[in-house]
């Protein structure tokens, strides 16, 4: 029987049909562990017995050779009595594991990385893509302490990482950049002090188009090099900053040249032709900043900030129309609806509104939309919570409305997919309206697809994976989520992926056990790292991993500090409640507002009906319940992030403990 050995993990070992062959106790496997790491060579049994105790028992040396005996009848059950073994060998003071090098996998990871020296890009990515796939965890993961083991561990360990960036170096020679950044972002979250990593992300990103988060990254890594272990980056990092800086053409050899030309000839044409032209420049800042929005995490940051000033720059000229052109450029579509800078999100309303009102009466009906639809896009998130929307407070669901208006009368496409975004942005007035955001998701996909603006195509599938799945079709959202991608990757629209693979981590959620959705949640988590989207980031995380723990009825507990974002207020009567402090739990809650009016609505009303069950809140549960209540036919899912489980189910314990408690407190 040939078998096979499992160093790159748990250790353990198989048989010819894959089967896990029993090694019987932690000695056992020591004692196999211990004779690979040699290598072949003859480990004696004195060198045995102190590596496997700190004080070894008066019959050591025979416990040894039980377990020696017991190893060789697991590794050849069927060889004859008084056979000599072929594995297991007995020979001078000890004993010698005569495995040949493709049966033991750590023996046969360090053959594959050391044959690639002067092997081809292609055949580095092929060998060490296998490679890499035979670790099941840490190397030796039974015996990581042990002293015997830790050197033989950290060498592997490193070999691993060697070829984790080997394998992204290839990639990126081979020109598939974009494919080794996860696996770069990823190395790095939990080995960041690897200088030569730091350098092969940033410049697999600048080749990957993204220039800005190439340029973010590397200051990540001074800070991280700084911070924590007081150095300064290498001279390899800080060559590479500044090539990427000045744009040097050894970054990107296999680019084409002419592109290169072109743009640097456009771009001196343009600063000798309208350098002293003012309004020309300024609109010209804004379609560049509503390009660069879409480019990935540092441009969307950078977009926000200069958007700002040129919208600022143009009131300072006193031109209305020229300020109308300048704010309405930016279409930027918009799917979360939580602002990622509430204070410049105002300042541009205000900005909107007052150019609403400077503009001329007659004519401007074009820019007179997309200022409405900019008020109703960056109003997000400001609907009231408690009370109906009136007077003020109205405006948003207003512009709204003027705005899609002026749009189909107008007949113009791109107009009218802005407005719809306005739209979908305002109707979360109350719970429950999933299938009026799936019907403007639809039109948007069908509008977008028609007239070919792949941007707003993307907006509309990402609607609709929201909306499919509060309406309990994963189905459809599964579709809309692989159409997204595909427009992403033939756009080169790098934050779409942030959505759609949050939207698998909720998928995972619903049919894998705790652990697994977890770990599905934590690796979307690390997509918001460097993406430029404070509003949805912060607090996220924490959510999603009590939305896992609420379904599966785990306990719930402050534990430690966790930063829970915008979410705190109605996450802390439910923790509150779960350490059994149900008291402050009950005052939490009569202080509590209604949680904001966006596609988290659903979620913290179930989590704050599940509060107010669990401490007996009457009042409490009769306002969660009629908030929920419009909503009874959906999945607490319309974030298409994270899911609380069907609506009716928190109804339906609402209305239980209502009915139970109501003799009680009616008495």
């Amino acid at each position: 029987m040939r078998v096979t050995f499992g160093m790159l993990g748990a250790v353990t070992a198989w048989d010819e049909a894959g089967d896990a062959l029993p090694l019987r106790g932690p000695k056992h496997r020591a004692v196999l562990a211990r004779l690979v790491i040699a290598h072949r060579r003859v480990v004696p049994v004195a060198r045995l017995v102190a590596d496997l105790w700190d004080e070894p028992p008066d019959n050591a040396v025979g416990t040894v050779r039980t377990f020696v005996g017991g190893l060789r009848r697991a590794l050849e059950p069927d060889r004859p009595p008084r056979t000599p073994p072929r594995l297991l060998v007995t020979e001078g003071p000890g004993y010698a594991l005569r495995a040949a090098t493709e049966e033991v996998d750590a023996w046969r990871f360090e053959r594959a990385v050391a044959t690639l020296d002067d092997a081809r890009p292609s055949q580095v990515v092929t060998v060490l893509s296998e490679a890499l796939d035979w670790w099941r965890g840490p190397a030796f993961a039974d015996f990581g302490e042990e002293r015997w083991a830790r050197a033989e561990r950290a060498r592997l360990t490193e070999l691993r990482l060697h070829a984790v960036e080997r394998r992204a170096e290839a990639r990126v020679a081979l020109g598939a950049a974009a494919l080794a950044v996860p696996d770069l972002d990823a190395h790095l979250a939990e080995h960041p002090w690897r200088e030569d990593a730091w350098r092969l992300l940033a410049l697999a990103l600048y080749r990957s188009g993204r220039q800005a988060d190439a340029l973010s990254v590397l200051r990540r890594a001074r800070g991280m090099l700084g911070e924590h272990l007081g150095v300064d980056p290498g001279p390899r990092l800080r060559r590479l900053e500044e090539d990427i800086l000045r744009q040097a053409a050894p970054l990107d050899p296999d680019a084409d040249a002419t592109v290169g030309r072109v743009w640097e000839r456009a771009t001196a044409a343009y600063e000798s032709a309208v350098s002293t032209r003012a309004r020309t420049r300024l609109e010209s800042t804004a379609g560049l900043m509503r390009d660069l929005a879409v480019t990935g995490g540092g441009g969307l940051e950078a977009a926000r900030h200069h958007r700002a000033a040129a919208v600022a720059a143009a009131e300072q000229l006193g031109d209305p129309e020229l300020t109308a052109r300048v704010i309405g450029v930016y279409d930027v579509p918009a799917i979360w609806t939580r602002s990622d800078d509430p204070e410049q999100a105002r300042r541009l309303v205000a900005a909107a509104e007052r150019t609403l009102r400077q503009l001329p009466p007659d004519g401007h009906d074009a820019a007179r939309c997309r200022l409405l639809a900019t008020v109703a896009v960056e109003s997000r998130g400001t609907l009231p919570t408690d009370r109906p929307a009136t007077g003020e407070s109205a405006r948003p669901l207003q512009a709204a409305r003027q705005a899609e208006e002026i749009a189909r009368r107008l007949d113009d496409a791109s107009l009218l997919a802005f407005a719809l975004n306005g739209t979908f942005m305002q109707t979360f007035h109350r719970t429950g309206l999933a299938a009026r955001r799936d019907a403007i998701g639809a039109e948007i996909v069908s509008l977008s697809a028609r007239n070919d603006l792949p941007r707003y195509e993307v907006l509309g599938h990402l609607v609709r994976i929201q909306s499919r799945c509060a309406l309990g079709d994963l189905a459809g959202a599964d579709r809309h989520a692989r159409a997204a991608d595909v427009l992403a990757a033939r756009h080169d629209l790098p934050l779409v992926a942030v959505f759609t693979t949050w939207y698998r981590a909720l998928r995972t959620s619903l049919t894998a056990p705790p652990a697994t959705a977890l770990a599905a949640y934590d690796r979307a988590a690390d997509h918001l790292h460097g993406s430029g989207m404070p509003g949805l980031r912060h607090g996220l995380l924490p959510l999603a991993r009590l939305s896992v723990a609420v379904r599966h009825g785990e306990p719930l507990t402050a534990g430690r500090p966790t930063d829970w974002g915008p979410y705190a207020p109605w996450v802390r009567p439910l923790l509150l409640a779960g350490e059994g402090r149900a008291a402050q739990a009950r005052a939490a809650l009569r202080d509590l507002p209604a949680p904001p009016r966006d596609l988290m609505s659903e979620a913290l009303w179930c989590l704050v009906a599940r509060a107010a069950v669990a401490v007996d809140d009457p009042a409490t549960m009769r306002r969660a319940h009629a908030q929920l209540l419009p909503a009874a036919g959906e999945q607490a899912a319309g974030s298409g992030l994270l899911t609380l489980g069907p609506v009716t189910g928190h109804l339906d314990t609402l209305t239980a403990a209502l009915e139970r408690g109501s003799p009680r407190r009616s008495g």
